[in-house]
C-alpha cells in the first residue's frame, strides 16, 4: 500500500471518528508539502470544513492529532497552517519503503495490462542515409516503445520504409546517367550514402536544366514541369509500377545497399524493430481500398482521371489519392500499411512517430480510414515532434546540407574520447578497447540524452559542445554519476547493504530526499508514459543523480564508522544506482561501469 494510500484510510477514519461523516475518495486531496513549510505531504482540510462546521485552522489540527494517535507511528509529527494540514512522515516508514525498493528486481514497471500498442517510426527513404532529423525520431520512437513496455503494454516496434516514388526514381536515374557502374564496394562508401550522393547530383542536374530552360524564355513553372530530367524520372516510376523488368531491377540492386547500410546505422544508434513494412508492398492495398470507396462514392474521379476525396465538410481541403496517371502518393500508401498491420496484429492503440510538419496529413488519414469502414480510423495516434534545428537553419536533403547520422555518431564518440582521456587515464589497468567503449556509450549516451532531454513536441536546436559536458543536465554527468556508485559498491566489498534494518532510527535530510526521490520513480514512469514524453524520464534522472551527488559530498558511505548507517548508505548508493540504470535504459542510454 502506497503511502497515499495509507494516509487516505487514516484520514477516512479521522473524519468518521471525529464528525461521524464518512469521507469520499474525491474530498481526500494529498500534495507535496510546499518547501516553506515542515512536512512531506499535506492534507487539504477545506472539503471537510463544511461537514465540520468548523474553522479550517481547527479542523486541520483535529485531524491532525488524531491520525498522530492513531496513525501507529506512520506520522511522527504534524503543523496546521489554515485549511492545510502538513504532515511529517516517520524515518521508519522511509527505511521500510528503501527496503521495499531494494526488493523489487523490476521496480518501477507496471502490471501487465495485455494490451498492444504498435509503435511506428524511423520512417526512412531509400534515396538517402539517415540524418540528425531521423536520429530525433528513431531515439523518440524507440525510446517511447520502452516506456510503454514499463508501463505494461505489449510493444510492437514498427518502420515503414519509403522504397518507391519519384524520389527514389530521382536517385536511380541520376545512378544511371553519371555512376558509371560505382558500387558501395568500389566507391568504399556505405550504400545508403552512395544513393544519397545520387539524390544530391539529381537536384544539382535538375536545376541546371531549368536555368537553361529559363533563359530560353520558359516561366519558372514550365521549366520544373518540362525538365527532361523530370520528365525521365516520371516514366522511370510509370515503368516501376508497371513492372518494368529493367527498372525493377535496378531498383532492387539499389535498395539492397540502401539496406545494408540502414542496419549498421540502426544497430549502432541502438534501435531495434519487431516489424518492417515496405511501401512497395502496401501500395497496391492503398490502391485497392481508394478503388473501393470511389465505387462506394466516398471519393471521386475528375475529369483527368485523377481520384480525390472531399474533406471540406470536415474543415479541410480536397486530398490527392491518385494521380491522373494512375499512380498512388503516400496518403494512399499509408492507408494499405494500416490496413496490413490490423490484419497481421490485434492492435489496440496505433501511434505514428511523424515530425509535426505530417500533422495535417495523419488528420487526413485518420478521417478517410474511418470513411472506409475501418473501426480503427478515429484512434489513431500522431505523436507530433518538433524539428531539429542548426544554427544556421533547416535542414535540406536535396541540396546535400544535412548532418548525416553516421557522421553525428563518430563525432560525438571521438568527443568522447578526447574529453574522457585525462579520466580513463586515472583507471588502472584499463586497456584500450575498454576505453574505446566507455566512450562509445559515453558518446552516444550523450547523443540521446541532448536530444531527449528536450520536451519532444518543441523544436529544438542541437549543439554537440554542449550535450558531451560531464557537468550539468547531460548524459554524460549521469553516467558519471551511476559509475562513482559503481566505484563505491566495489570497494564495499563484504559489506552486506541489505542489513540495513529499523535499528537507524533517524534520517539526514540528505537520506531523506533520495529515497523519496526513489520512491517517485513508479510515478514518473506512469507520467512518461500517458504523455508519450522521455524528457519525463531525463529530468528525473538528472535530478536523481544531483541528489545523490549531493548526498555524496556532505555525508560520508565507507569511512561512515555506525555500521547502521553505512550500510543503510550502502543500500541508498545501490538502489540509486538501480533506478538510474532503469530510467536510461527507458531513453536506450548505456551505462559505463567505469568512467
Amino acid at each position: 500500500m502506497t503511502l497515499e494510500q495509507q494516509l487516505s484510510v487514516l484520514v477516512k477514519a479521522a473524519v468518521k471518528a471525529l464528525y461521524n461523516v464518512d469521507a469520499e475518495d474525491g474530498q481526500i486531496q494529498l500534495q507535496k508539502t510546499r518547501p516553506e513549510f515542515e512536512g512531506n505531504i499535506t492534507l487539504v482540510v477545506f472539503p471537510f470544513v463544511k461537514l465540520a462546521r468548523k474553522a479550517p485552522a481547527q479542523v486541520a489540527e483535529e485531524i491532525g492529532h488524531w491520525i498522530l494517535d492513531n496513525g501507529q507511528g506512520l506520522v511522527a509529527k504534524y503543523n496546521a497552517v489554515q485549511g492545510f494540514l502538513n504532515l511529517v512522515i516517520d524515518d521508519a516508514f522511509w527505511v521500510k519503503q528503501l527496503e521495499a525498493i531494494d526488493s523489487e528486481a523490476n521496480y518501477g514497471q507496471q502490471p501487465s495490462r495485455d494490451k498492444l500498442m504498435m509503435v511506428e517510426y524511423s520512417s526512412p527513404n531509400t534515396n538517402k542515409p539517415l540524418h540528425l532529423g531521423h536520429v530525433r525520431n528513431n531515439l523518440l520512437g524507440y525510446s517511447i516503445a520502452k516506456i510503454q513496455e514499463a508501463n505494461g503494454w505489449k510493444v510492437v516496434k514498427t518502420n515503414i520504409v519509403n522504397d518507391r516514388g519519384i524520389h527514389i526514381c530521382k536517385s536511380m536515374l541520376a545512378w544511371l546517367k553519371f555512376g558509371n557502374g560505382e558500387t558501395p564496394e568500389t566507391s568504399g562508401k556505405k550504400g545508403d550514402h552512395l544513393i544519397g550522393d545520387y539524390y544530391v547530383r539529381f537536384d544539382k542536374e535538375y536545376k541546371a536544366q531549368i536555368a537553361e530552360l529559363m533563359a530560353k524564355g520558359m516561366d519558372e513553372e514550365t521549366a520544373k514541369r518540362e525538365a527532361p530530367l523530370m520528365l525521365e524520372a516520371q516514366e522511370m516510376l510509370r515503368k516501376w509500377e508497371a513492372n518494368d523488368p529493367e527498372v525493377r531491377s535496378l531498383w532492387e540492386k539499389m535498395n539492397s545497399w540502401v539496406y545494408a547500410g540502414f542496419d549498421e546505422t540502426y544497430q549502432r544508434m541502438g534501435v531495434s524493430f519487431d516489424k518492417i513494412y515496405y511501401e512497395s508492398n502496401t501500395y497496391l492495398e492503398g490502391k485497392s481500398e481508394v478503388e473501393k470507396g470511389l465505387a462506394s462514392g466516398a471519393f471521386y474521379r475528375r475529369e483527368d482521371g485523377s481520384v480525390w476525396a472531399d474533406l471540406t465538410k470536415d474543415g479541410l481541403d480536397e486530398k490527392l489519392l491518385l494521380r491522373s496517371d494512375g499512380t498512388s502518393v503516400y496518403m494512399t500508401q499509408d492507408i494499405g500499411t494500416a490496413k496490413l498491420r490490423f490484419q497481421d496484429y490485434p492492435i489496440d492503440k496505433m501511434v505514428y512517430v511523424v515530425g509535426n510538419e505530417q500533422e495535417y496529413h495523419f488528420k487526413v488519414l485518420s478521417i478517410l480510414l474511418d470513411r472506409l469502414g475501418f473501426p480503427f480510423g478515429k484512434e489513431l495516434v500522431h505523436f507530433s515532434y518538433g524539428m531539429v534545428e542548426l544554427p544556421n537553419g533547416k535542414m535540406k536533403s536535396r541540396e546535400g546540407t544535412v548532418v548525416d547520422a553516421d557522421d553525428l555518431m563518430d563525432k560525438m564518440v571521438e568527443d568522447a574520447k578526447e574529453i574522457s582521456k585525462d579520466k580513463v587515464n586515472t583507471l588502472q589497468g584499463i586497456t584500450e578497447d575498454e576505453a574505446n567503449e566507455i566512450a562509445r556509450k559515453v558518446g552516444l549516451g550523450a547523443l540521446k540524452y541532448f536530444i531527449l532531454k528536450v520536451d519532444p513536441r518543441k523544436n529544438m536546436l542541437f549543439n554537440p559542445a554542449e550535450s558531451i559536458d560531464f557537468n550539468g543536465n547531460t548524459g554524460p554527468f549521469i553516467q558519471y554519476t551511476y559509475a562513482r556508485i559503481q566505484s563505491v559498491l566495489r570497494k564495499a566489498a563484504g559489506l552486506e547493504p541489505e542489513q540495513a534494518g529499523h535499528a537507524v532510527s533517524t534520517l539526514d535530510p540528505k537520506e531523506l530526499a533520495l529515497i523519496q526521490r526513489l520512491c517517485e520513480y513508479p510515478a514518473i514512469v506512469r507520467n512518461a508514459g500517458d504523455n508519450f514524453s522521455p524528457a519525463v524520464i531525463c529530468n528525473y534522472a538528472y535530478d536523481l543523480a544531483c541528489d545523490f551527488n549531493s548526498f555524496y559530498h556532505d555525508l560520508s558511505i565507507l569511512n561512515e564508522k555506525d555500521e547502521q548507517k553505512r550500510a543503510l548508505r550502502l543500500l541508498l548508493a545501490k538502489n540509486v544506482a538501480k533506478v538510474l540504470a532503469s530510467s536510461m535504459s527507458l531513453l536506450g542510454i548505456e551505462m559505463p561501469e567505469r568512467m
